[in-house]
């Protein structure tokens, strides 16, 4: 049976989570209905739904008899999210690494041999969509929907902050190196090495932190 089409306002809100997504509305960025409607030739109840919708997901703050805004978020905020981040991405690792049929580690190592060609190619937001397919392999592979749904949950809120992540000097490289780990871990069923890794691939600590701070106010700035 074919998908049912998305409603106007589920299109739009799409449209408007993958902007926000790549940075293309950054924080803070203002989002009036009159605009949104003349950009998508819509009426305003369409946009006033999907804004709702980012809003119920917490894209995006609606202020009332103002303009809605993309939603900022505290550093405190920030970090202590990455925290969880971290750890519900090595729960995933470990999970994946004693449970992956197969045919899902042949998928996960195809998809690191994309991300290879994405580094290669120099392009970082290549490698950004390629390195959620990559953690996307892993989230289903631990054959938890739950736990998949929930990290993805996470991740999407902070898509804009940890895309900012790959446009620091080197970055490309030395994620495309943890993953390299994370594959042959996972591959061979070492669950609490595999645990480790993602653990720290997603953490913020040391260098990595001052970078992705300074990563942080160039966006702002």
């Amino acid at each position: 049976m074919p998908a049912r089409p998305l409603k106007r306002a589920d299109q739009l809100r799409q449209v408007l989570e993958e902007d926000i997504a790549t940075g293309r509305l950054p924080p803070g960025s203002r989002l009036e209905e009159v605009v949104l409607a003349e950009r998508f030739g819509v009426s305003r109840t369409p946009i006033r739904e999907a804004l709702q919708k980012l809003s119920a997901s917490g894209l995006v703050e609606l202020r009332p008899r103002r303009s809605a805004v993309v939603a900022s978020l505290s550093l405190e905020k920030l970090l202590e999210m990455f925290e969880v981040m971290a750890e519900t991405e090595a729960i995933c690792g470990r999970l994946a690494a004693r449970r992956m049929l197969p045919e899902e580690r042949d998928a996960l190592q195809a998809q690191h041999e994309r991300c290879a060609r994405a580094v290669r190619s120099g392009d970082a937001d290549l490698y950004y969509a390629e390195n959620a397919a990559f953690h996307g392999l892993i989230y289903a592979g631990t054959h938890n929907d739950f736990l998949a749904g929930e990290v993805r949950r996470l991740r999407r809120r902070l898509q804009p902050y940890r895309r900012l992540q790959l446009r620091v000097r080197g970055r490309l490289e030395s994620s495309f190196q943890e993953h390299a780990a994370i594959t042959e871990a996972i591959a061979n069923g070492r669950a609490e090495d595999a645990a480790e890794l993602l653990r720290s691939h997603v953490s913020l600590q040391g260098d990595r932190f001052g970078d992705w701070l300074a990563s942080l106010n160039a966006a702002a700035g």
